[in-house]
């Protein structure tokens, strides 16, 4: 096996922060996985690197997941069973669904990332949760080394959560997940923040999934910055749930919020605006900040640290309290 000694990450995580693995493995396949872990249980797991914010070098076994493969498992005149590999790239795999005719993902376009990290998140956009095609979860488990696999009940998803970040966080190794989506009669979620207003825009009244996927893509980079170009990780934190008694009073005093109801009892706010409210869009300090078109997302215009970033979040979490009485949580996991 060809572990690799003092390897920068700067190039495997989305923010670009550069730190360094003490030791670094690529792993291709499950089989060079479970022979690792014969040997090494000590282990730090890197994706698609796009939901992380690193602040040190990592003593551990940095262990880069390249598992690549989609395979059609099943199907029938009206969906498709899919396995995809933990290592697939996110939006390559919803391109390559559009391009199969395949439906349900196309409102997750363009989030960064690899396939294996999507249940751990439970990814959403655009009224979508990844968690309603997901139809198993397969992994190893560290302790014993074998292959087990989660039903989509068993990952116990809720509001970008999971298993994998609760009872399961550090006991499995995702290596592989399955799909169930649409052939025809496509199910299309149009109604959720500028969707609609896009495709009326290009003149579309009957859309495709494609169509969809288009509208998404061009709405994205519209207000997100490429981290190819700028260091980010997408949205940093939650969008809060509230209840109904805070979200009346602070109605009263900003009538234009936005608001998204949950339930009957409770409210879900955009996270963008209460940080907008409160004056940090757009601001820079050094080489670190708020982007500019989209509050939600923390940016690294060069040679910040992780430290800086999550000064700022701190920065930004208790200005939020202080002003709204609202807790912001951040979506991001902090490698502190």
């Amino acid at each position: 096996m060809n572990i690799q000694q003092n390897i920068s990450l700067k190039k495997y995580n989305t923010f670009g922060i550069d730190v360094n693995a003490e030791r670094f493995i690529s792993i291709g396949s499950v089989y060079e996985l479970q022979e690792l872990l014969k040997q090494e249980k000590d282990l730090f797991l890197l994706s698609g690197g796009s939901n992380m914010l690193l602040t040190k070098d990592i003593k551990n076994l940095v262990v880069h997941l390249n598992i690549k493969g989609i395979s059609i498992d099943r199907e029938n005149d009206n969906s498709v069973h899919l396995t995809v590999n933990a290592g697939e790239n996110w939006h390559d795999f919803v391109l390559w669904a559009i391009e199969q005719g395949y439906g349900g993902i196309e409102n997750l376009s363009l989030i960064p990332g690899n396939v294996g990290t999507c249940p751990i998140q439970n990814i959403g956009a655009y009224g979508v949760e990844v968690k309603d095609t997901i139809t198993k979860v397969e992994a190893i488990e560290i302790a014993t080394n074998k292959l087990v696999s989660f039903s989509n009940e068993d990952c116990a998803f809720g509001y970008r959560n999971s298993i994998f970040k609760n009872n399961a966080k550090g006991k499995y190794i995702i290596t592989s997940v399955c799909f169930e989506l649409s052939k025809h009669n496509h199910k299309l979620n149009t109604s959720y923040g500028a969707i609609e207003k896009e495709l009326t825009d290009r003149n579309i009244t009957n859309p495709t999934i494609k169509d969809v996927s288009n509208a998404v893509i061009a709405i994205r980079q519209s207000k997100l910055p490429d981290p190819k170009e700028i260091g980010n990780s997408g949205s940093f934190f939650k969008n809060p749930v509230i209840s109904i008694e805070l979200f009346n009073e602070l109605k009263s005093k900003y009538p234009t919020i936005p608001s998204y109801p949950v339930s009957d009892s409770e409210i879900k706010v955009p996270a963008g605006w209460l940080i907008e409210q409160s004056g940090f869009k757009g601001k820079r300090f050094g080489d670190y900040g708020v982007h500019e078109k989209q509050a939600l997302v923390l940016v690294n215009y060069g040679d910040a640290s992780g430290e800086e970033i999550v000064k700022l979040a701190q920065k930004i979490q208790q200005t939020i309290k202080e002003n709204f009485k609202i807790d912001l949580e951040i979506e991001v996991n902090v490698i502190a």
